[in-house]
């Protein structure tokens, strides 16, 4: 027999990969009774939906369905590509093909077509369009769906149910625990757009540990842009303050850039990557895949589209969009950064300024990262302006409070 080898055959002849299966139930013992049938999405514009695959299979006594986009396919698919491989033992040659794999489960329902066609017949024509837009409407008509729904509840029924439902609540919980769940909710929506948070830190410096912001290879990757930085002089920082070309907060810190060597460097990266942040939140959709121009590290162009974008559809088109939710993620790490950079100590209303943001939404996301606010009173660099905040990272951490915009509302009759 000649020496086996291998040939990459890409897709069968039929276009799409060849189909794996296995059964969530057991195992086959004749296969030869098996029949299956695929069905593909006929969506063939939407990049997601296009590649959608129903599989099928029935024998004597039960039906099997499986497919590769529901919570019953594998969860391992968009990780993992599979293959098939046929050989010829005469030559030793293998063609090998891409394959898909599916999980058949048994469709267990007895006399289901009969009965939901019954049931199908005896409806109006209202109900049957409103089935056909909950099977397969578009969202806009599903929301519009669900508003006439509602609509159509009796005002004074709905109005009875819900001061029934309340009523019940409060002599459950209290007024008091209500709004105490309340003010943990509004907390707890910021903190999911935190950097990691190490309650248990001996050191201020490993209560948001620099390797959550950059990693070693990505601060590696900024030592090129950053060198610009490292050998600034004091004339460039004053053109590039009359020019605005960065953010005030590094404009400041450039002037303080320490004498050594290794830390120098280090600050210039840092306050290089905290600059690019800033400008990367003025965005809002994203068109390029280098949204920060070709001076910016690949790497660090990739993690500024999968950490601090989020993905729409658009327009027959997937988008990236930095959403007011990503902004707040953005916010999140610029001052943990800026806390690395000033000694855990910063002036929030610069960054809020540099970021563009409301005061309430900046002391918000600040006081989720458990930070101590008070008024920058008594610091020379700002004699003149006596309205900024202070944002200081000390241990013990301060326990979480409720947001700020948790105000006096008009009492309502």
């Amino acid at each position: 027999m000649a020496a086996a080898t291998w040939r990459y055959r890409g897709a069968p002849g039929s276009g799409q990969p060849a189909v794996l299966v296995q059964f969530s139930n057991g195992r086959l013992q004749r296969t030869g009774s098996m029949r299956f049938t695929v069905y593909r999405s006929r969506d063939a514009a939407h990049p997601r939906k296009k590649h959608r695959r129903i599989l099928v299979s029935e024998t004597e006594r039960l039906s099997y369905v499986g497919n590769n986009f529901s919570s019953g396919a594998m969860k391992c698919d968009s990780l993992c590509r599979y293959f098939v491989g046929v050989l010829d033992k005469d030559t030793g040659q293998m063609e090998v093909y891409n394959a898909e794999i599916f999980n058949m489960q048994p469709l267990l329902s007895d006399n289901l077509v009969p009965d939901d066609t019954k049931d199908y017949q005896n409806k109006s024509y209202r109900e049957k369009m409103d089935l056909c837009i909950e099977a397969f409407g578009t969202s806009k008509q599903k929301r519009a769906l669900n508003s006439r729904r509602m609509n159509a509840v009796g005002s004074d029924i709905f109005k009875a149910a819900v001061t029934k439902a309340a009523a019940n609540i409060i002599d459950a919980k209290g007024v008091t625990a209500l709004i105490q769940d309340v003010a943990q909710d509004d907390v707890q929506n910021i903190s999911t757009f935190l950097p990691p948070c190490n309650e248990d830190a001996d050191k201020p410096e490993n209560v948001y540990k620099f390797e959550d912001i950059l990693s070693p290879a990505e601060y590696e990757a900024l030592r090129i842009p950053a060198a610009a930085f490292v050998n600034i002089t004091p004339e460039e920082i004053t053109k590039k303050t009359q020019d605005r070309s960065h953010c005030c907060f590094v404009l400041e810190e450039l002037k303080f850039l320490p004498a050594n060597e290794k830390s120098r460097d280090h600050k210039a990266r840092c306050l290089w990557f905290l600059d690019t942040l800033v400008k990367f939140s003025y965005q809002k959709v994203i068109k390029t895949k280098y949204p920060m121009g070709p001076e910016c590290p690949q790497i660090i162009s990739k993690k500024l589209m999968r950490n601090f974008t989020s993905l729409t559809y658009n327009n027959s088109s997937v988008q990236n969009l930095i959403s007011a939710s990503m902004k707040a993620k953005i916010t999140a790490y610029v001052i943990a950064l800026a806390l690395h950079i000033n000694n855990f100590q910063i002036d929030l209303t610069i960054l809020q300024n540099d970021l563009k943001l409301k005061e309430s939404r900046m002391m918000d996301i600040a006081k989720a990262m458990r930070l101590k606010v008070s008024k920058a009173k008594g610091l020379p660099e700002l004699e003149n302006d006596q309205n900024h905040k202070l944002g200081t990272l000390s241990l013990p951490l301060p326990m979480q409070k409720a947001s700020g915009n948790q105000r006096k509302r008009k009492k309502m009759n």
